[in-house]
């Protein structure tokens, strides 16, 4: 190890022994003398450093023999913020394995959609991550796992098969290893009190959630921006502000859903002095030790194997992933934007629940969106109060509205000349988009901001220096919520 990687590590040793969570999901580590892992905010005892070892993923660590730790829960963390900013070959990887194409399309599958090859993508991953596509894949069936053992009661065989695996007895084998505990032991240690209480939750009931975050988050401003874009029938904004509920359906592979989301109320913790890629962990003590929060959610799904991927798509359209710290260091150095973030720590880029939709609704505006789901829109087997539609899907439209830019925009995402899945290489589907008649810049902008969830985006009528990458969405997003920069000014239609 050379004396950069040393400093590195000891950096990372701080930040453990600060128990600083806005590492949590950066990175994990492993205490080699217990055969645990966990995240580095564990209020555990802390290790010596000669006994600790570092792995970027949660699938590194147990790939090393390592598993989870049962008292700081290590695999619910928020994601890393660095898999959503990257536009890479891996941070696509990343996003499409969050998504659940692993599990649905094997490696063959994940590597056909990055134009990869499988012995380049196992390559790149491996060297980058610490693990490959089977095993990072794995660490999330695992998550899942525990997460319907531990809210549900459905019967562990049920539970094996929604959350992934081809076997009970792979299913059995990959929760011994895990969490050195067997499936009936994993839900007999069960909260028995709280919103993760199996006693609050049943098949019928929804499974709920708590949604990770890390640092402050400005719910106030996402439920705002979501509860006036909301398109009737298919989404929901419920409650006084500040205690609103966002509700929706999403269309998933497996089959269909209805989401509940709760905002929470006062504001979250503050922002420690550093932040982002350069920050120096531990040199705030114990007091920089900010936990972050979460989001309450419940979810009724036809098919609970599309859990993971339901979650995956909440996380985005919330920007539930984020390094808020990273953004608001370098957005708050600026002059123009300083007093912004200061006032705003934790603002958030929300992305989209279905990227698809989102780029119709971009097009065409809020109205005729109503209008093409009252329409086209396929009717709920079981309509929850308002919530009656699916949006309707870019094939569907394709045919039904074939001319103008409508039609040329449905066109191109039903036959592939337009990707906009979370494995999507941005800067090809910007040019594809840009191709598209009737396609003007800004609107090109709102849809790689939201539905590919770049966070370096600015409208073309924004004078945006350099200085503020790669966080210009974020950029964008202070100067609308301070009211220089309109909620309707970025299309062009």
């Amino acid at each position: 190890m050379n004396d950069e990687d040393t400093r590195y590590e000891d950096t990372r040793y701080e930040a453990v022994r600060s128990r600083d969570a806005r590492f949590d999901g950066e990175f994990f580590f492993a205490v080699r003398t217990t055969g645990i892992y966990c995240r580095p905010s564990c209020p555990a005892v802390t290790p010596k450093r000669r006994n600790v070892r570092f792995y970027p993923t949660a699938a590194a660590a147990q790939g090393s023999g390592f598993r989870a730790c049962r008292r700081c829960r290590p695999d619910a963390v928020p994601g890393s913020a660095a898999w959503n900013v990257r536009a890479d070959v891996v941070g696509r990887a990343m996003r499409l394995i969050g998504d659940g194409v692993v599990d649905r399309e094997g490696v063959a599958g994940l590597a056909a959609r990055l134009g990869y090859s499988t012995r380049q993508v196992q390559r790149q991953l491996t060297a980058e991550v610490g693990a490959g596509p089977v095993a990072l894949a794995r660490a999330q069936r695992a998550h899942t796992a525990r997460i319907l053992l531990q809210t549900t009661e459905l019967p562990v065989t049920h539970i094996a098969f929604a959350a992934g695996f081809a076997s009970v007895r792979q299913f059995n084998d990959t929760i011994r290893t895990v969490y050195a505990s067997t499936p009936s032991q994993l839900r007999a240690a069960a909260p028995r009190t709280g919103p993760t209480a199996r006693s609050a939750a049943t098949p019928a009931g929804g499974v709920p959630l708590r949604l990770a975050h890390r640092g402050p988050y400005r719910s106030t401003a996402v439920f705002d921006l979501l509860a006036a874009e909301a398109v009737p029938g298919v989404e929901a904004v419920d409650g006084s502000r500040g205690r609103r509920t966002y509700r929706r359906t999403l269309r998933l592979p497996y089959g269909t859903g209805i989401v509940a989301v709760e905002e929470r109320p006062g504001a979250a913790p503050g922002r420690p002095g550093t932040g982002g890629a350069g920050r120096t962990a531990g040199t705030h003590g114990p007091a920089a030790a900010h936990p972050g929060g979460w989001l309450d959610a419940r979810l009724h799904l036809t098919d609970l194997r599309d859990l993971t991927t339901a979650v995956q798509r909440l996380r985005r359209l919330f920007d539930l992933d984020a390094d808020p710290y990273a953004v608001d260091e370098r957005l708050g150095a600026d002059a123009r934007l300083g007093p912004l973030v200061a006032a705003r720590p934790g603002l958030r880029s929300p992305g989209a629940a279905d990227p698809d939709e989102l780029a119709v609704r971009a097009l065409v505006g809020e109205a005729e969106s109503e209008r093409l789901v009252l329409r086209y829109g396929k009717a709920l087997d079981a309509p929850c109060d308002t919530l009656t539609h699916l949006f309707p899907e870019a094939a569907v439209l394709a045919e039904a509205e074939p001319g103008g830019p409508l039609g040329a925009l449905t066109t191109a995402l039903a036959d592939g000349t337009l990707r906009l899945d979370p494995g999507a290489d941005r800067e090809e589907a910007r040019a594809a988009l840009l191709a598209l008649p009737g396609m003007g810049e800004g609107t090109a902008a709102v849809i790689r901001t939201r539905a590919l969830g770049d966070p370096d985006v600015a409208p073309p009528d924004v004078d945006a220096p350099d200085t503020w990458r790669p966080w210009r969405s974020y950029a964008v997003g202070h100067l609308r919520a301070a009211g220089e920069y309109p909620a309707g000014a970025e299309p062009n239609r």
